[in-house]
Order: C-alpha cells, then structure tokens, then sequence
C-alpha cells in the first residue's frame, strides 16, 4: 500500500468546510436560493455538509441540495445526471462542488449542462486544489490549496474513523 501523508484532520476539514460556507454565505447574501450541486460522490458529500453549515448560518429563504452523476473516466462516453429536472435550476445561484480540483476535468464536464440554462451565477468550491489544472477552471472557494506533483494523488475520507484528507 502506498504511503498516506495527512495533510487535513477531520477537524481540519468540518473548519474549512465552515469557512467556504461563511464565504459562500457572504458573497450571496442577497440571493433568495441556492442550489448546492456537488460531483457525486465525495463532492456531493462536500455539498451536503456545506448546505448543514449553510442552513444554520444563512437565511436563504431556500438550498437546495442537488447530486450531479458523471462517469469521471469516461465523461465523454456517458451522459452527466442531475437528480433533479434542469428546468428546476432556471435563474438560480449555482454552487458546484467538488472534493479535489486535479485537472479541472471533472469540474469541466460536471457544468457543461448547466451552460445549457439560463443561472443567475455559478460558482465553484472545491476542499482540496492541486493546482494542477489542464482545463480552464475558476474556482471560488478552496478549503486547502497545495502544489503537488503530476503523480501524486489526494484522497478524501468524509466519514468514519478515517476521516481526512491524505497525500498519496
């Protein structure tokens, strides 16, 4: 098994998940929904920690959780679902989330339906930035940003006793 470096707690994480929601919370308070849309499956479990914390701290008459479903090695060969109907994203505020920004590739495809509804805005959060990216991603909140090289990889555990970020 290769070598696991933890580069965030869970500790670590529930702050810099609070952190992106009081920052999320702040560029948006003038909005009356927010669609949290994470990448499933740990950006989605990113998302539905953001929307607990957001729900305490905000008053948004309305978040919205949505799980967004894509083939991360074949994206071009499967179709990207939401588990909701697109038309119910018409001219809302959209934040796509992700656990970990590598190429940007996942974030690319996650959001290519999206530019096919009229929003309001669409931001992106991410936990943890490689700064590695290939494709043209801005993202808007980051939790942790480290260089890392090509051949690294980070993992993200959002549960259990092993909750964490760690370098691979």
């Amino acid at each position: 098994m290769a070598q696991r470096t933890l580069i965030l707690s869970a500790e670590q994480i529930d702050r810099k998940v609070e952190r992106i929601a009081y920052e999320v919370y702040e560029n948006n308070f003038a909005e009356k929904e927010l669609v949290v849309a994470g990448i499933y499956d740990r950006g989605y479990e990113v998302a539905r920690q953001l929307v607990q914390v957001l729900e305490r701290i905000a008053n948004f008459e309305t978040i919205t959780l949505v799980k967004i479903s894509l083939d991360k090695q074949k994206p071009l060969e499967s179709q990207v679902q939401f588990d909701c109907q697109p038309s119910q994203l018409k001219n809302k505020a959209i934040l796509l989330v992700d656990d970990v920004l590598n190429t940007g590739k996942t974030l690319i495809f996650g959001m290519k339906p999206l530019l096919d509804i009229p929003l309001q805005k669409l931001e992106i959060a991410v936990l943890v930035n490689r700064s590695h990216k290939l494709f043209p991603v801005s993202v808007q909140y980051t939790g942790y940003e480290l260089a890392t090289t090509i051949n690294e990889h980070i993992e993200v555990q959002l549960s259990g006793p092993e909750k964490g970020a760690y370098l691979l």
